[in-house]
C-alpha cells in the first residue's frame, strides 16, 4: 500500500464530479470540478474564480467574524451578509429608546455609520498545497505525538516564511482527516461599521418557526463597511480612516433568474463529516442530537416566552436566542433526514466492501480491525456523551452558572504563590469588558427561571453518580426542593447583580482572597467545570483523538476502495469553497412539489400583527399592495423574495453570495431546507436545497422600504 505522504497524486486522480454535490477547494479547481460546472452551465473559467495574479472572484469574498460568509457589493467597502450574522452588532448599539432590533437600523450618510468593537473581516490572499513539505519528513515515524510534534514545527516554519516582510497573517488546515494540508495566506480588517440592518420582522421573518424550512419570505441581509488607512491598509478604528477599495466587488443581477440557471455559492462553510463511518452516523443519530435537542427545547421555550411579552428581553435576547436555536432545529431535521435515508445502514453497506477490499489485499492486514476499533471508540464516546451534554446544556445552561465560571481564573490567580502581574492585570481587564457586555443583555428574573428548569431536567435524566459534589449535598440540603435552592443562589450570589459584581471584581487584588471564593454560584461553577473538564472533555478528547487517527486510515481505505465511482471533495473545515448546481424545486413528500421562488405574496399571506415573528412593518405592507416593486419585478410584475438552488451548503456559508454563470450576484445564502438538513453527512440531490434571499429583494427593501437609495450608487447593477 503507498504511504500517505504518497495521497496527494492519489486523491487529485480519483477527484470527479457531478452537478449539485461537493464543497471544492477553488485554487484545485482547474484540476477538479471546472468541466463539470461548466457542463451545469458556468460561463467562467477557474482562473475567473480564482487567481493568484489576477483578479478574481475569491478578492469579493471574505470570512465575517469568523464564522459568516460577506461579499464586497461596491467600490467603496460596502459588502452584504446576513442579517444573523450581523444582528449581534445591531442588538450592540440598541437600547430600549433606540431598538434597532425591532425597527431596524439604517446609516443615511457615512458618518451615522457605527463601529463595531471587535469585528474583523478577512480576504483570502493566497491558498497552496503544502502536502509534500509537511508529509515526506515524518514518513517513517510511528510515534503520533512525535509525528504531531513535527507537524506543527513545520508548519509554523512554513507559516513564518510565507508572510515575512508582510502584514498578512497565515494558518495551514489539514484536510482529509491529515492526508492533505492547505496553507492560507489571508489579509484581516479590523475597522468595520454597521450601515444597514432591516427591522427583525423582515431580517428574521418567521423566526425559528420557518428556520431550516421552505418556502421561506425572509430578508434575511444587513449591510456593513470596511475601513482601512489612508494606503488602504487594515488599521484599527479611526476617525481618520477611509472607506476600503476592493481588488474586487461583485456586480448585482436584477435580470432575473429562472429554473434550471446555473448557481454557484462561493463561501466559508464550517464543517462537514460526509467520510464518516456508520458508527459515527449512529453516535449523531441515537446519543449527541437527541440529548442537546431535549435539553435546549426547555430553554428556547422559556426564552421565546418571555420574548413575545417584554421588548428589553427581545432585545437581549433575540441573538442569543438564534445562536442556540439554529442548531437546536437544524439537529431535529439532521436525525429526521438520517432516518429516512437510511444513511447508517448505506455506510454499513459500505464498510462491508471495505472489508472485503482490506482481505482481499496481504498489505492491508495492520487494517484489520480497524473499523473494529472504531466502533468500541463510538460506543465509549456515547457513555461519556451522555453526562457531558447535560454539564454543558443543562448545568452550564444557565447563565450565571456558566459566566461565573469565566471568574474563576483570575480569582485563583489573585491568591496563587507567584501570581504574573501583567496576566492579572489583562485577565482582569477583559473581565470586566466582558462582564458589561454580559449584564447589558442579561435579565436575571428570565434566567432563574431557566436554571430552576435545566436543574429538574439533569435531576430526572442524570443518574446520581455523575451529579457534582456541591450540587448533590445542596440538593440533600433542600430535600431537592429546586425553585428554593435556586432562589437562595440568586438571593445570596454577588454575581447576580452587575452593580454588585463590579464592585466585587474592582476589589480583586493580588494576594488578598475575594469575597467571591464562597460565593454560593462560583462555587458551584468551580465545581461543574472541574467535573466537566476532568471527567468528561479530557476523555472526550482522548477518545476522539483515537477516533481522528482511526479516520486517517479509513479516509485512506475509501480512496483507494471507491476509486472508480466515488469523488473525494474535502470535508469542509470553515476554508474557502465553491460549490455548485442549478436552480430548482424538489418534491419533499408524496404529491407534494416545491417550486424554486417566493414572492412578496407570501409576506401578507404570513401577516400576523400579534405574532413576533409574523408581524410585518405596515411600510412593508403599503409597498406590496401598491406592487410599488420598480426595476426590481419580475417578469409578472410580482417581486421574488428567496429562491432554492442544489448547491451544497453548511453552517458558515451564511452569507455567501449566489452568483450566476457569469459571475453576478443573484442572492444572498441563508439556510437550507429542512428535508436536507442531513447534507453535512449525506448530500442527497433529490432533497437538499440550500435557501438564499433573491438579491432583487434585497435592493428593494433598500431603496423602497430604508428610503436608503444613495446605497445602490455606489453599486454596478445589471440591469
Amino acid at each position: 500500500m503507498k504511504k500517505i505522504f504518497f495521497f496527494l497524486i492519489i486523491i487529485l486522480s480519483f477527484y470527479s464530479s457531478s452537478a449539485d454535490e461537493g464543497m471544492w477547494l477553488p485554487f484545485l479547481l482547474e484540476q477538479t470540478a471546472i468541466k463539470d460546472m461548466q457542463a451545469a452551465g458556468c460561463r467562467m473559467s477557474a482562473e475567473d474564480i480564482y487567481s493568484v495574479n489576477h483578479t478574481s472572484l475569491k478578492d469579493g469574498i471574505l470570512l465575517f467574524n469568523g464564522g459568516c460568509t460577506g461579499e464586497m457589493i461596491s467600490s467603496e467597502g460596502l459588502l452584504l451578509t446576513n442579517h444573523h450574522c450581523g444582528l449581534g452588532y445591531v442588538q450592540e448599539h440598541s437600547d430600549i429608546n433606540h431598538d434597532y432590533v425591532k425597527n431596524g437600523f439604517w446609516a443615511m450618510n457615512r458618518k451615522e455609520e457605527y463601529p463595531c468593537s471587535g469585528l474583523t473581516v478577512t480576504f483570502i490572499v493566497s491558498m497552496e498545497d503544502v502536502t509534500e513539505q509537511i508529509l515526506n519528513p515524518i514518513r517513517n515515524i510511528s510515534d503520533e505525538k512525535l509525528k504531531n510534534k513535527i507537524i506543527d514545527s513545520l508548519s509554523q516554519m512554513i507559516i513564518n516564511r510565507s508572510i515575512n516582510g508582510t502584514k498578512y497573517s497565515a494558518t495551514i488546515r489539514p484536510i482529509y482527516y491529515g492526508n492533505q494540508f492547505i496553507l492560507i495566506v489571508s489579509q484581516i480588517f479590523r475597522d468595520v461599521r454597521l450601515v444597514g440592518a432591516p427591522p427583525e420582522n423582515i431580517g428574521n421573518f418567521g423566526g425559528d418557526d420557518e428556520n431550516w424550512m421552505w418556502p421561506r419570505h425572509t430578508g434575511d441581509f444587513s449591510l456593513f463597511r470596511i475601513y482601512s488607512d489612508k494606503n488602504n491598509e487594515p488599521a484599527e478604528y479611526s476617525e481618520e480612516n477611509i472607506p476600503y477599495k476592493p481588488k474586487f466587488f461583485f456586480p448585482i443581477s436584477i435580470k432575473g433568474i429562472n429554473e434550471g440557471d446555473f448557481a454557484m455559492v462561493y463561501g466559508f462553510p464550517g464543517r462537514t463529516s460526509e467520510y464518516i463511518s456508520s458508527y459515527a452516523v449512529d453516535f449523531i443519530q441515537k446519543v449527541s442530537d437527541p440529548d442537546r435537542v431535549k435539553i435546549r427545547t426547555v430553554k428556547l421555550n422559556l426564552w421565546m416566552e418571555e420574548m413575545e411579552q417584554n421588548d428589553t428581553v427581545n432585545i437581549q435576547y433575540s441573538a442569543k436566542y438564534s445562536g442556540i436555536a439554529n442548531g437546536w432545529k437544524k439537529w431535529q431535521g439532521e436525525m429526521l433526514g438520517l432516518r429516512l435515508n437510511n444513511v447508517a445502514e448505506m455506510k454499513r453497506k459500505k464498510e462491508d466492501t471495505i472489508l472485503q477490499f482490506i482481505t482481499s489485499k496481504i498489505e492491508l492486514a495492520p487494517y484489520r480491525d480497524m473499523l473494529q476499533n472504531l466502533k468500541l471508540a463510538h460506543d465509549t464516546l456515547g457513555e461519556l456523551y451522555f453526562p457531558a451534554d447535560y454539564y454543558a446544556e443543562a448545568l452550564n445552561g444557565s447563565e450565571i452558572i456558566s459566566f461565573a465560571s469565566h471568574w474563576l481564573d483570575l480569582i485563583d490567580l489573585s491568591i496563587s504563590l507567584n501570581p504574573n502581574e501583567n496576566s492579572f492585570i489583562n485577565k482582569k481587564k477583559d473581565l470586566i469588558n466582558e462582564a458589561e457586555n454580559f449584564y447589558k443583555n442579561y435579565n436575571s428574573t428570565l434566567d432563574k427561571k431557566v436554571t430552576i428548569a435545566l436543574l429538574k431536567l439533569f435531576i430526572q435524566d442524570v443518574p446520581s453518580k455523575y451529579y457534582p459534589e456541591i450540587l448533590a449535598s445542596d440538593l440533600v440540603r433542600c430535600k431537592n426542593d429546586i425553585p428554593s435552592y435556586v432562589a437562595f443562589l440568586f438571593l445570596k450570589s454577588l454575581l447576580t447583580s452587575k452593580e454588585n459584581a463590579l464592585i466585587e471584581l474592582n476589589k480583586i487584588v493580588i494576594g488578598k482572597k475575594s469575597k467571591l471564593i464562597n460565593d454560593p454560584i462560583v462555587l458551584l461553577a468551580r465545581n461543574i467545570r472541574t467535573h466537566y473538564q476532568n471527567d468528561y472533555v479530557k476523555s472526550i478528547a482522548r477518545i476522539n483523538n483515537r477516533i481522528y487517527l482511526y479516520n486517517q486510515k479509513f479516509m485512506e481505505l475509501q480512496l483507494l476502495a471507491f476509486a472508480d465511482k466515488k469523488k473525494f471533495y474535502p470535508d469542509a473545515n470553515s476554508t474557502l469553497r465553491v460549490a455548485y448546481g442549478n436552480v430548482k424545486g424538489y418534491y419533499p413528500t408524496d404529491a407534494i412539489k416545491y417550486n424554486w421562488f417566493t414572492t412578496v405574496d407570501g409576506i401578507t399571506q404570513k401577516n400576523n400583527p400579534n405574532s413576533l415573528l409574523y408581524a410585518v412593518p405596515e411600510k412593508l405592507i403599503s409597498l406590496i399592495k401598491q406592487k410599488n416593486f420598480g426595476q426590481y419585478a419580475n417578469a409578472s410584475g410580482n417581486l421574488n423574495s428567496c429562491f432554492i438552488t442544489t448547491c451544497h451548503t453548511t453552517g458558515g456559508n451564511s452569507g455567501s453570495p449566489v452568483i450566476d454563470a457569469d459571475g453576478n450576484l443573484i442572492g444572498t445564502n441563508f439556510d437550507r431546507v429542512w428535508e436536507g438538513t442531513m447534507s453535512d453527512i449525506y448530500f442527497n440531490s433529490n432533497f437538499c436545497r440550500n435557501v438564499s434571499v433573491d438579491v432583487r429583494y434585497t435592493l428593494f427593501l433598500i431603496d423602497k422600504f430604508a428610503e436608503a437609495g444613495y446605497l445602490l450608487d455606489e453599486m454596478k447593477i445589471i440591469r
